[in-house]
């Protein structure tokens, strides 16, 4: 299948120095290379990577380094709540202090304020730069390395990314990340994808020597001698010099536009909905209850700030710090379990997930392949068979799999090898995906060069025209007709039957001459055998299936082996298989067929990288969360276009880079775990929003209501401001908080129509007690008039504040509060702080500079009774809207 893909318009190369300096390298030589970039072959000394480190920084692109702590802290101070108390600020310097006579001025209110604004900035800080840092903790124990000459290294090290220099020396093999913008110094078969940077989906050759024709003012990604960080080595090696790092690099200047083109996972949609769902509510209600006051009112100053005081309580101000503070301890949780999360979204994704795809070996499988078999075309144990593959893995420099350490330690066993090493290589056509294998060109002495060819039975078979069938005839050689390929057909599919995967091993004489060999040459084979390695499942594989499966997530396997022995390995780790699909035969379909088709397969063999990635945006697009988990370059695609990419400690780098969640060990029963975590980071995350929009939603209608029949304000701007900063601080404790065990066996979704119909069931509920605390304070305490409103607003105040802080036990639960389901111990006590807070305050120093005055000890009867009758109404409700609706959170 062929892709076409264009370079995005929205990339500019960098500007200035960066591309005229990478211009003049790449079309240069590597000694004049070496020398412009003040460097040896041999590496940097120590003392020349301190001095360029000093001069140009670390190799970090400033758009993936988390901001620095004093940025935090104006973020958080940066908020519409700290707003509106800015506003109400300056109202109270002119009215209490400017204006007002020297006896009566008083900067009692504007201190009280301004403590609301540090007070509610420190908290939000601190919750978000722990949070921060913890997860920046997490990413530095899978932070990515490359292998790095310096001067006195008698071989290359491992070195952490982020320590390149400008002129270290750096060598690049099959599955690396390109770590900077470097020029390449020698290269065998090297071949690079820039997707990330041009769109393009086919690998580009890059080679050392300049281009003869290049002009100055080319395209600089079309340069062959320049590799870019960013891209990633499909196959081939190279050693390479660094020429740019950082924000100096290609990848640096265009570090934003690359940044936004991930697709949004379903948690990006989900928060997103949800947002904008309570910012219609608030551009709605604001207004309604700015004229309703200013009309009834007559002053239109303390109306509009009452309007904005309200909308501010509208405003779920706590969002990206509950949200941010929920997936860190969900992170940090799965980090005790040797669980690395990358991306911290992917937490709520894990939980959301219903869908989870696979790649088979090193997944499933506990990739630690075998060579059990080297087999003539008959199955019979042939040594030449093991020394034409040991010659093909041990001249390759391309991608060196399992299979090829596989052979290689195998070989070490037989004494016949050595007599193979005199061999000298000519040339080889690396291994990539799209013909699934690779040939080596080795000569024996002066007499012939020798072509072997290793790979996929189905894409070697039809190459070949031969076959070596020794005694049945002089050299061995026979016609490779139809009976023979169904021998070899029946052979190799009994092994894939044992579990054991088979490869083709083929070959062909050419006469020594020096050339460059390309995939033509790969024709009129000779098959010689099969080598078959076995690669056992994961012993924890079974269990975790099963677990995934008791919690609603459906597994299905895309790999790129056959359908045989994919189907031996479901069978031995239990995995039921409703279908099969085979990669050739999605290639004619359309997106929209596919969709359907991918919805009822378990397997899907022979798929190539751009397969699995579609395959995946195909389940995405029927509304399913996606998880992809894999370790080889051909799951890179995939990793990054799935809403949860899952990956090992021991993948390829680039498999790493894409992925979101790293296992660190072999066991997959953390998938089960992380699944746990991610959906109680969800029932969490989605209890602040229901908790804080439903009773927002009410505290609105109770505000309509007042603001109709009452001749003063329900509550003053302050006040409202000072319930809703203490019911914020109420929730803190809410990623804290324990989850119903039946609610964590079902994938969970962002709902925002639920969201809207929660509003309108819940909400009034608490409207309905607001009203006759209205009549308490209005018939039975006597604040009926201006003169006593103190009186009306705070009795309002605390009723109000009391029946906000109830409702989180009554929503974070479908059963009963504090019988059937009680809150964590961190939720009970600060929300129970912040209840006897709020009852002291009117008789405190602080309430009186609020407006408010002390309450007669009978308040407090009426009020048990009010919030009694109110957790009773909202328990019914709960249990009707259960039963219409199937759902709570």
């Amino acid at each position: 299948m062929s892709v076409q893909a264009t370079r995005p318009t929205g990339h500019r190369p960098p500007k200035g120095a960066s591309v005229s300096q990478l211009q003049a390298l790449g079309t240069c030589t590597p000694d004049e290379t070496i020398a412009k970039l003040d460097c040896t072959r041999s590496g940097l000394t120590q003392e020349q990577v301190a001095e360029r480190r000093q001069r140009f920084g670390l190799n970090e692109v400033t758009q993936e380094k988390p901001p620095s702590w004093y940025v935090q802290l104006f973020r958080a101070f940066i908020t519409p709540f700290n707003g509106v108390l800015f506003a109400v600020s300056c109202v109270s310097l002119f009215t209490d202090v400017i204006l007002a006579a020297p006896e009566d001025r008083s900067f009692r209110t504007i201190i009280v304020l301004m403590t609301m604004v540090l007070l509610s900035t420190l908290i939000r800080f601190w919750q978000e730069f722990r949070s921060n840092r913890a997860a920046e903790e997490l990413k530095a124990m899978v932070r990515s390395t490359t292998a790095v000459l310096r001067a006195g290294m008698e071989r290359p090290q491992e070195v952490p990314i982020a320590d390149l220099v400008p002129g270290d020396i750096v060598q690049l093999a099959a599955g690396d990340m390109v770590p900077a913008d470097v020029r390449v110094l020698n290269a065998k078969d090297l071949f690079v994808s820039q997707a990330m940077l041009t769109g393009e989906s086919m690998p580009v050759e890059k080679h050392a020597s300049p281009p003869t024709d290049h002009a100055t003012g080319g395209e600089l990604l079309d340069l062959p001698t320049v590799c870019f960080m960013g891209s990633n080595v499909v196959s081939g090696s190279a050693t390479v010099a660094v020429a740019a790092t950082g924000d100096t690099t290609y990848f640096g200047a265009v570090a934003k536009d690359i940044a936004g083109a991930r697709p949004l996972t379903s948690f990006d949609i989900g928060i997103s909905r949800v947002s904008w769902l309570l910012v219609r509510f608030i551009l709605a209600m604001t207004p309604v209850v700015f004229f309703i006051n200013g009309f009834t009112k007559g002053d239109w100053l303390q109306s509009l700030l009452f309007a904005v005081s309200v909308a501010v309580g509208l405003t779920p101000e706590m969002l990206p710090m509950i949200v941010t503070t929920n997936l860190a301890k969900g992170a940090v949780a799965m980090a005790k379990r040797k669980t690395i999360v990358k991306r911290l979204n992917a937490i709520q994704n894990f939980g959301a997930m219903d869908i989870l795809c696979t790649d088979k070996t090193g997944t499933l499988t506990q990739n630690k392949v075998i060579l059990e078999k080297h087999l003539d075309i008959h199955g019979r144990e042939d040594s030449q068979v093991l020394e034409f593959a040991w010659l093909n893995s041990f001249h390759q420099t391309g991608l060196r799999n399992l299979l090829d350490e596989a052979v290689l330690q195998y070989a070490q066993t037989s004494a016949d090898i050595e007599k193979l090493k005199h061999f000298q290589k000519i040339d080889e056509m690396p291994f990539d995906f799209v013909r699934r294998r690779m040939s080596v060109i080795v000569r024996n002495g002066g007499n012939r060069n020798l072509l072997i060819c290793k790979g996929a039975i189905e894409e070697l078979l039809p190459l070949c025209t031969k076959a070596d069938d020794n005694g049945a005839a002089p050299d061995g050689e026979v016609p490779f007709d139809d009976a023979k390929r169904d021998e070899v057909r029946k052979l190799t599919r009994a092994l894939n039957e044992d579990g054991l995967r088979a490869l083709a091993v083929a070959y062909r004489w050419f006469p020594p001459e020096d050339r460059t060999y390309t995939v033509a040459d790969e024709s009129d084979l000779t098959l010689a055998g099969y080598v078959a390695f076995l690669d056992p499942p994961k012993e924890t594989a079974r269990d975790a299936i099963a677990a995934l499966k008791e919690y609603g997530v459906r597994i299905k396997i895309i790999t790129g082996d056959n359908e045989v022995v994919t189907r031996k390995v479901c069978r031995e780790v239990s995995l039921d298989i409703e279908n099969v699909v085979l990669g050739k035969d999605m290639d004619g379909l359309s997106d929209a067929d596919l969709a359907e088709l991918a919805d009822r397969t378990t397997v899907f063999a022979k798929t190539s990288p751009l397969q699995k990635s579609r395959i995946i945006r195909a389940l995405m697009s029927r509304g399913h969360t996606v998880g992809y988990m894999g370790d080889g370059i051909n799951d890179a695609a995939a990793l990054k276009d799935a809403d949860v990419g899952i990956s090992v400690d021991g993948a390829v780098d680039i498999a790493k880079e894409s992925a979101d969640i790293i296992l660190l060990e072999r066991s997959l029963m953390v998938l089960e775990e992380a699944v746990i975590e991610g959906r109680r980071t969800f029932a969490n995350i989605n209890k602040y929003i229901k908790m804080t929009a439903s009773s927002n939603f009410g505290n609105v209608f109770s505000v309509l209501i007042a603001s109709v029949f009452l001749p003063f304000l329900p509550m003053l701007p302050i006040q409202l401001l000072t319930q809703n900063l203490l019911y914020d601080i109420s929730q803190i404790s809410i990623p804290w908080d324990d989850v119903d065990t039946d609610y964590l066996k079902v994938p969970r979704k962002w709902d925002a129509s639920g969201l809207a119909r929660f509003m309108v069931y819940i909400g009034p509920t608490s409207s309905i007690f607001d009203v006759v605390t209205f009549l308490v304070m209005w018939h039975v305490f006597g604040a009926n008039s201006v003169a006593r409103q103190e009186l009306f607003q705070s009795g309002w105040f605390i009723e109000g504040l009391l029946s906000q802080t109830l409702i989180v036990h009554m929503i974070r639960t479908q059963y009963i509060p504090f019988i059937q389901s009680r809150a964590a111990w961190p939720v009970i006590l600060l929300t129970a702080s912040i209840m006897a807070f709020g009852m002291f305050l009117p008789f405190s120093v602080i309430g009186e500079h609020l407006g408010m005055v002390h309450l007669p000890s009978s308040y407090f009867l009426w009020l048990a009774g009010i919030l009694l009758g109110y957790c009773t109404l909202t328990q019914i409700v709960k249990r009707f809207y259960i039963r219409r609706f199937h759902q709570w959170l």
